[in-house]
């Protein structure tokens, strides 16, 4: 019988303090098993990386393919992280320098081609010759990637593909998902050859694992608070999996590594000095209600929009007089979000403006979608202005009464559209993303307008 062990991450999003025990539990695991004679791999499912943290934002993400390289991962695969909040060039030359695989099916340039720096699958062999059979899959977020340059197809369909290209070539089959738990358990319904799928994405975690068919499906949480492990018991002879088991361990019950809180401080500070350029030298404090106002209407003359709206909850600080950094505006503007123009009728925009009146958005808890904060915030406006007259209110736009049959151009955070806050701008058909800039790269070219 042979023992193989499988240790795996996903989603850490550049949540480095987790970082120090996973790596020190791995590296004594991996001596243990390596001395015993059993087989270790190493994967990471994606989003390692985040740009909210300054040394994953100064280095565009190549300190994260580093870290991964020190630890001696086999393979990882890519999230949305990687692959659309890096530009273009940023995710072509992350991994360059990189001995580990990189596994993802379903990514292409534009023109077809496959980029040189990634693979569809990968045949591992174990020390008894087990052959093991990998396969990675990204979320399906095509219309972000194709502004970006790039072309995904269906991961399915390229699962398919793959799984049809390892028949009769392997003896295990494992799946690197970043697709979300949906997916994956679907995944396990429909293609029992797969023994199994190591998950990511929608933060999910399996304490102990969940068996559905033949596959076990495994997945760590976020933020490094979890690290995975998955055992397997084959019989070589007979080319059988005999069992399979997984589990996971909370980072925060495993002993403190050696100098982790000087490892973790000295990452932030690499950061913080390689963005140290300075912005703006400012006469006086802007508020974060000051600065929100003007990234509003920084948006507003960025998208060649009619109106711009946005939530205050985006500067998450003050601006304090004096140099103005990069870091600083990471700092106050942490988050991964894109500016976005949508098309939306006089009568879905007076709905939508009458909407965000509503006090209760000054204390609506966010999380996910890009957000980096805590609080949405009181929503504002630019383009629009506003008349009353006795109970009556009418909304103005470029001069001209708010006409409840014309379009108009809206510039929001993208992050409107992938939530429900307004079901008109959620459900509008027409949508232009701008990518890569995020809205810290815009409040940067305001502030430096400000100068002139």
């Amino acid at each position: 019988m042979e023992n193989i062990h499988i240790y795996h991450t996903n989603d850490l999003h550049s949540h480095f303090e987790n970082w120090p025990r996973i790596k020190e539990l791995f590296q004594k695991r991996k001596n243990w098993h390596t001395e015993a004679g059993d087989s270790v791999f190493l994967f990471d499912i994606g989003d390692h990386l985040d740009l909210s943290h300054p040394y994953t934002e100064a280095t565009q993400g190549k300190a994260n393919a580093t870290l991964l390289e020190i630890e001696q991962f086999d393979a990882v695969t890519i999230g949305n992280n990687e692959g659309i909040t890096l530009p273009y060039h940023a995710l072509d030359q992350l991994y360059q320098d990189a001995s580990y695989d990189v596994i993802v099916a379903n990514l292409f340039h534009k023109n077809g081609s496959r980029p040189d720096w990634c693979i569809p699958h990968k045949i591992y062999e174990t020390n008894k010759g087990t052959r093991i059979g990998v396969i990675g899959l990204t979320a399906y977020f095509h219309t972000l990637y194709e502004l970006l340059g790039w072309k995904l197809t269906l991961p399915f369909q390229a699962l398919e593909e793959q799984l049809g290209l390892l028949k009769d070539k392997t003896d295990i089959i494992i799946v690197l998902s970043h697709l979300g738990i949906n997916d994956d358990e679907q995944m396990a319904e429909n293609y029992p050859e797969i023994d199994i799928i190591l998950g990511a994405h929608t933060h999910h975690i399996f304490h102990q694992g969940k068996l559905i068919n033949n596959s076990l499906l495994g997945a760590a949480g976020k933020y490094g608070q979890f690290a995975g492990h998955i055992e397997i018991k084959y019989d070589p002879h007979a080319k059988k999996v005999l069992a399979k088991q997984a589990e996971v361990y909370e980072t925060s019950k495993l002993p403190p590594a050696e100098n982790e809180a000087e490892y973790i401080e000295n990452l932030y500070l690499e950061g913080k000095k390689a963005l140290s350029e300075e912005v703006i030298s400012l006469s006086k404090q802007l508020t974060k209600q000051e600065t929100a106002g003007l990234l509003c209407e920084a948006v507003l003359a960025w998208c060649n929009a009619d109106i711009a709206i946005l939530n205050e909850g985006l500067i998450l600080d003050n601006l304090n007089k004096g140099p103005v950094s990069y870091f600083d505006l990471l700092s106050i503007c942490p988050h991964p979000i894109n500016p976005c123009n949508v098309t939306l009728s006089g009568a879905e925009l007076k709905e939508v403006l009458t909407d965000m009146k509503q006090p209760s958005w000054e204390t609506l808890h966010v999380k996910g979608l890009g957000f980096r904060g805590t609080l949405m915030g009181k929503m504002i406006s630019r383009g629009v202005q506003t008349k009353t007259n006795g109970e009556v209110i009418t909304y103005w736009i470029g001069g001209k009464e708010l006409d409840p049959k014309a379009e108009y151009i809206v510039a929001i955070p993208d992050m409107f559209t992938f939530g429900d806050f307004f079901p008109s701008i959620y459900r509008a058909p027409e949508k232009q993303y701008f990518l890569p800039e995020f809205m810290r790269n815009i409040l940067a070219e305001a502030l430096q307008r400000m100068a002139v």
